[in-house]
């Protein structure tokens, strides 16, 4: 096959968003809007995959080099325009055959798929192929002026007349030719027209000028909506949200109300998980099958086993990893910690930096106290220990296996293996004197 470059032009400033963040890693799905590009455009498989950004852009390079350290930078160090930025990437267009494709970096939602498409209308012979779409609301997209199967021009909004604004065909985010046509073509881009820019989209009428054929194709309005202000940005988060539903319900995933349920760009989740309402997954989240998510659970860099019950109300955080028929209930949360098959904790408690044996019962109240104000310190409680309700593990420490923690203790030493551990002051009980504190309370009133 030909070789087939891309090139992601996220040199824009984003000044519409009203943000210190550059525009590009503002977040749809918990990953940056150009990580969802970059993984877009690696999955139609590119020979290479380059991006353009400002010379000051170390946050964005640094989030696409997180995905693929391979991935090519250059530096648009004056802002003239998309056709300027592409010139920045001489280096993948000025030699040799097959293709290049130009996309704006601002288009979370594109698919592997809409690559491809460019990329068969190329291979099949023309020079060049651009993405078009059929906008509800066309005003302030360049238009596509076609004829048959060819484009012949594409003409920016503010540079249209009347009747070219009546076109309902208009460019998307796409731009690709082969190398040969664009090399040849690309010194021909001038400035002249309202906004003073050089316009990559006027490489269309250079090509054909030099007697070079272009035609397009058309990508649904939600695959290529662009992001520029912060409504947009939710509007690109509710469709993603729309797709991830649509992925999971297929993948055969109960979701009791899917409008309610938020996934992130990288939730995994196997076939016969039921999740009830208002549940929101985080990043890097892996439930296995038969797992029952009740409502109002958070989740996020957590690794759920096959048959556990989480929630209503739990929060589970990075490190937290359920093993087979695990139960964290209400209001719970787990952090950096381990629970065990068959394990229980299942009220109003804390477990962070610890690990649970298999079937031990953890009572409601309880807390790992892992941090010193200082460093952060780890709590060992092993299999069939039952924890009291209300008590304190004061880290490092540790509970052998079987043992039995009395309520509302505050356990500071290790708890040896079937031990019996009560740490908390001795009760003392004052016949009738209830009576005297009230009648003295009631004095002090007066």
């Amino acid at each position: 096959m030909p070789d087939f470059s891309i090139v992601i032009l996220a040199a824009g400033g984003g000044t519409r968003m009203k943000s210190r963040l550059p525009k590009l890693l503002h977040k749809v799905a918990g990953a940056p809007m150009i990580a969802h590009l970059v993984r877009a455009a690696e999955k139609s498989k590119p020979t290479s995959l380059h991006v353009v950004t400002e010379p000051d852009a170390d946050a964005l390079r640094k989030a696409v080099a997180a995905i693929d350290p391979k991935i090519g930078f250059f530096a648009q160090v004056e802002k003239l325009g998309t056709g300027h930025a592409a010139r920045m990437a001489e280096p993948v267009w000025r030699e040799g055959d097959g293709f290049v494709a130009f996309v704006y970096g601002d288009h979370p939602l594109l698919l592997p798929e809409t690559f491809n498409a460019i990329r068969e209308k190329l291979e099949q012979g023309w020079d060049g192929a651009v993405l078009g779409f059929e906008p509800e609301d066309p005003s302030g997209y360049g238009r596509l002026v076609t004829e048959g199967e060819d484009l012949l021009a594409i003409v920016e909004h503010k540079d249209a007349d009347e009747k070219t604004r009546e076109i309902g065909l208009c460019n998307a985010c796409i731009l690709a030719f082969s190398r040969r046509a664009f090399r040849e073509a690309v010194a021909d881009l001038r400035n002249d027209n309202a906004q003073g820019e050089f316009y990559l989209t006027d490489m269309v009428r250079h090509i054909r000028a030099r007697g070079g054929n272009i035609t397009f194709t058309i990508a649904p309005e939600e695959v290529v909506a662009g992001v520029n202000t912060r409504a947009q940005l939710a509007t690109a988060e509710a469709e993603f949200q729309n797709r991830m539903r649509t992925v999971m319900l297929d993948a055969g995933v109960t979701l009791q109300d899917p409008q309610s349920t938020y996934f992130a760009f990288d939730t995994l989740i196997a076939s016969d998980v039921t999740i009830e309402p208002h549940v929101v997954f985080g990043p890097g989240v892996r439930v296995e099958s038969d797992v029952v998510i009740r409502a109002f659970s958070h989740i996020e860099g957590a690794h759920i086993g096959s048959g556990s019950v989480v929630g209503p109300f739990a929060r589970l955080r990075p490190g937290a990893e359920l093993a087979e028929n695990a139960h964290v209930g209400n209001f719970v949360e787990i952090k950096n910690a381990t629970v065990g098959p068959g394990a229980k904790v299942n009220h109003l408690t804390y477990i962070g930096d610890a690990s649970i044996g298999a079937r031990t019962n953890v009572g409601a109240g309880t807390i790992t106290c892992n941090y010193d104000g200082f460093n952060k310190h780890h709590t060992e409680i092993g299999a069939d220990v039952f924890v009291g309700s209300n008590t304190a593990l004061v880290a490092p420490v540790s509970v052998g296996d079987g043992a039995l923690i009395a309520a509302g203790s505050t356990v500071t030493r290790d708890v040896p293996a079937e031990a019996l551990t009560v740490a908390r002051a001795r009760q003392e009980n004052r016949d009738g004197y209830a009576a005297h504190l009230r009648a003295r309370a009631k004095a002090k009133k007066k």
